[in-house]
């Protein structure tokens, strides 16, 4: 069994890491974030390729670190205003966005900030725990949520799961940079979303409730293109958007009850490497990591500049506790929230 390891100390205590492998890949995962700090699957010439983004000390995930291979929650993505309504009751949340709005449940205690705990772990697996009091952050009920990773072959599977003693909200969602080659961007990288609509937003990244077509816009990728695309005014168009999928290809989920949906392929440009991100969930935000400029070197002395890597985010759609037409992310009592996805690598 692999055995874990001490990556740091965060107000005295301890942060381990634990490597998990299968025949062809294998990963390393953190506490802290209940992080995949680093992912390498096996090439078409049988070498290994590292394929996220990941840093070198606890300081620096704690400093520097936006988001890379997180957990995000309570509630990933944005609430508009931080606040909401359930059964009557207004629940204000901090507002970590630009001090209007709360993303990823707060910049330095959202799920992505705070330690987990190892609770198993074997040579292709680990599973992680979270306890969320009742009230933190302005979320009612106490959550326990928990996050397992397995690799088989070369397919990272994460299943996500939360259960609550208080209705509250939730919308869990793993938070890595994609990058198949190792180069400096992923511009030149193809991606394919399966998703006919996006939700569009405000300046601030909060959808207005709307459903528009992909067709005629910078935003469709329902055939395989480049991510790099020029505007009219000559600039690179930037990616942070959420898709709602439209789930044609489904499989039967490791999750009793749940179907597992094909929502993107993203690709290598020179078609050395490709990776399916397969979901239960019914949206995916693609951001391209266009804001990043992290000011330490990374795993092997990379550097982040723009766009070193790609997020593809299953979870639900944004401000959803504030959108009811949407599917809902209420969870009460005596229920459960699964999620599981799939990164698919080939």
């Amino acid at each position: 069994m692999t055995q874990m390891v001490l990556f740091g100390t965060l107000d005295g205590r301890e942060i381990r890491q634990v490597e998990i492998a299968s025949e062809s890949a294998r990963a390393t995962i953190l506490e802290l974030g209940a992080t995949l700090r680093d992912l390498a699957v096996t090439r078409r010439d049988g070498q290994k390729q590292r394929v996220v983004l990941g840093l070198n000390s606890l300081e620096d995930y704690i400093q520097h670190s936006p988001n890379m291979g997180v957990i995000a929650g309570r509630f990933a993505n944005r609430i508009r205003h931080g606040r909401f309504v359930l059964d009557g009751v207004t629940y204000q949340l901090p507002l970590n966005q630009d001090g209007r709005h709360t993303l990823h449940g707060g910049n330095t205690t959202g799920f992505g900030k705070l330690p987990w705990m190892i609770v198993h772990h074997d040579a292709s697996s680990v599973t992680l725990v979270h306890v969320s009091p009742d009230g933190f952050n302005g979320f009612p009920g106490t959550m326990i949520a928990t996050c397992r990773y397995t690799l088989a072959g070369n397919t990272l599977r994460i299943e996500l799961s939360a259960t609550t003693d208080k209705a509250t909200v939730v919308n869990l969602v793993h938070h890595s940079y994609f990058n198949l080659t190792g180069a400096t961007d992923i511009l030149d990288h193809t991606l394919e979303v399966r998703a006919n609509v996006y939700t569009p937003t405000d300046a601030d990244l909060i959808p207005n409730g709307e459903l528009k077509a992909v067709a005629d816009t910078p935003y469709d990728f329902r055939v395989v293109r480049p991510i790099r695309l020029m505007g009219a005014d000559g600039k690179r168009v930037p990616y942070d958007l959420n898709y709602v999928l439209r789930r044609e290809r489904t499989e039967a989920s490791v999750a009793e009850g749940l179907r597992i949906a094909h929502a993107a392929t993203l690709g290598a440009a020179d078609g050395s490497l490709f990776m399916e991100a397969w979901t239960t969930e019914p949206a995916l935000q693609v951001y391209d990591g266009f804001k990043v400029n992290v000011p330490v070197v990374g795993l092997d002395g990379a550097r982040y500049g723009a766009s070193p890597g790609i997020c593809l985010e299953a979870q639900h759609v944004p401000d959803s506790p504030n959108l009811p037409h949407f599917p809902s992310t209420v969870l009460r009592p005596g229920g459960v929230y699964r999620q599981v996805s799939e990164y698919r690598f080939r």
